[in-house]
């Protein structure tokens, strides 16, 4: 008898977990006047879906985004938009502050948040393309 892989997904309470965090992140953003000038969409809804099918698929749920999307490029598609230091630090509290919220709501295992936490900071640091009060990339060539 074998035993049965647990996803990341599944471990840190699979669809239900990803979508509270994913809407308390986006709760957020829609009260931070300079990171929500990053979302084009007027409604975040689009937005919100497209993160929450990335991060579901990242952590080993369902393959939906690739399947509607193609590969995520997270660098290439933030292309157009100034990511500065400033961007970042704005992303990750609102991110870090949905973990605190939604973490113990679902019971995340402290191993798992910490691995979460890890990944997203990573992230964050990885998208930074402009210093403050330059042009996204796309606009300096």
């Amino acid at each position: 008898m074998s035993e049965q892989q647990v996803t990341y997904f599944e471990a840190m309470g699979g669809h239900a977990f990803f979508d509270d965090l994913v809407a308390e992140f986006y709760r957020g953003v829609a009260d931070d006047a300079e990171l929500r000038s990053m979302y084009p969409e007027e409604d975040l809804a689009p937005a919100q879906e497209r993160l929450l099918l990335f991060l579901e698929q990242y952590w080993g749920g369902p393959s939906t985004y690739s399947d509607s999307r193609g590969h995520p490029r997270l660098r290439m598609r933030h292309f157009p938009y100034a990511v500065t230091p400033r961007m970042r630090d704005a992303w990750l509290h609102h991110m870090l502050a949905g973990i605190d919220i939604v973490g113990p709501r679902h019971g995340l295992d402290p191993h798992l948040d910490a691995t979460l936490r890890d990944y997203l900071t990573r992230a964050a640091w990885s998208m930074v393309n402009s210093e403050e009060g330059q042009p996204a990339p796309a606009h300096r060539m």
